[in-house]
């Protein structure tokens, strides 16, 4: 699967140029945006910036025919000769866009960032985009030696404002597990980070066994999040403990007005349900709260766990039921008794096991709930990326319910 590619360009005052040819670009995950700045420049001579996506000729994502818009780089022209046709994009004012998707968002990130390693004694740096969309703009920054050689990357994170608490975890999970996440190299405050480089790859195709590891190296997370909860949520951590996370998903699936008539049992029984979670006598910590193995970077026998921002304090058991959603019964089941022998031995006398069943259901609501609430704050050609994993969860849940 490919992406066709419909650049809509800005120039660098944000006045409409039109629309480049369509060309094709290798990875069809519409979020990625390296090969679509990588494209622009090898056919069209032109350095950009995506600001956002425009349009889809798909229900969801990925692959198809995507348009963006983008923006010239400072000082970059359109060359003589390239056909342009003319772009109707609405430019108005939208009080739900991200930062970056605004015209000169990416450059003034980029200036926060190069100010702020300035200000670290290194050196000038390449930035070479690599996502833009409603969850997060990443650029990876190339350094330069004194003798012009590649140095070691770093990375340029900017997240929306629903999201801006994974700075303070990082900086807690710097302090309490530094093997096991990235370095925070500095946060504006504002949903900006400045991340040493991670070195390894992302494990998508992560064995149950690394799985497990994985989870273990959560498990340790957790441990050292115990007494810390209050500290968290009183520094903007999401709190989804017991009865608030039974309001939380209540409110935000109503509000969202989806079909709830196949989970309204579940969601009415939901206060009394989390009340016997919390009987199972395991305590609330820092969860995760997207804890596949993509989100998992791997170096050989070493782990680091990113991606920080749908992190809450709440039950430990919502982390072992996203790392084992999409696999089959049998490594799922293994993983969960791995974890269920973890956690009777850490807290003795408690039910783990109960507590996973519990929650079964509720992790499924939760994921929906979710969803529903990125749909209210993203604005409206951006929520394509969603739309379908309200209904797809909320079918989960009733299915598991």
């Amino acid at each position: 699967m490919t992406r066709t590619v419909l650049l809509h360009l800005l120039d660098g005052t944000g006045r409409p140029l039109g629309v480049l040819p369509a060309y094709d670009v290798p990875a069809p995950w519409w979020q990625e945006v390296g090969d679509v700045v990588a494209g622009a420049r090898a056919r069209y001579g032109i350095d950009v910036s995506v600001l956002r996506l425009l349009h889809t000729d798909r229900p969801e994502p990925h692959g198809g025919t995507v348009g963006y818009l983008a923006q010239l780089d400072p000082g970059a022209r359109v060359p003589p000769g390239v056909p342009l046709a003319p772009s109707e994009v609405d430019l108005s004012a939208e009080p739900l866009r991200a930062p970056w998707a605004e015209p000169g968002g990416p450059a003034a990130s980029l200036r926060w960032a190069a100010a702020e390693l300035h200000r670290a004694g290194r050196g000038p740096h390449l930035a070479v985009p690599q996502r833009a969309w409603n969850l997060s703009a990443i650029w990876r920054l190339d350094a330069a030696g004194s003798a012009g050689e590649a140095g070691g990357p770093v990375w340029l994170k900017q997240v929306p404002g629903f999201f801006a608490h994974e700075a303070v975890l990082l900086r807690w999970l710097g302090t309490a597990v530094p093997d096991l996440v990235p370095v925070l190299l500095a946060a504006d405050g504002c949903g900006r980070m400045l991340l040493e480089h991670v070195p390894g790859e992302d494990g998508y195709r992560l064995h149950p066994a690394g799985r497990d590891a994985v989870a273990a190296d959560q498990h340790r997370i957790q441990l050292a999040s115990v007494g810390q909860v209050e500290r968290l949520v009183a520094a903007g951590v999401p709190d989804r403990r017991g009865a608030a996370l039974a309001r939380t998903v209540r409110d935000q699936l109503t509000a969202h007005g989806a079909d709830l008539a196949p989970v309204r049992s579940l969601l009415d029984g939901l206060p009394d349900r989390m009340a016997e979670v919390g009987r199972c006598g395991l305590p609330d910590v820092l969860v995760h709260g997207d804890l596949h193995p993509g989100n998992v970077r791997i170096d050989g026998d070493r782990r680091v766990i990113i991606d920080w921002g749908d992190g809450f304090v709440g039950h430990p058991a919502f982390d072992i039921l996203r790392l084992t959603e999409a696999i089959d019964a049998e490594p799922a089941g293994e993983l969960l008794r791995s974890w269920v022998r973890r956690w009777r031995s850490s807290v003795p006398g408690s039910d783990p096991g109960r507590a996973v069943e519990l929650l079964r259901p509720v992790a499924a609501l939760r994921m929906a709930a979710g969803y529903a609430d990125f749909l209210a704050r993203i604005e409206p050609s951006e929520r394509v990326f969603h739309a379908a994993d309200v209904p797809g969860y909320l079918h989960r849940a009733a299915r598991t319910g």
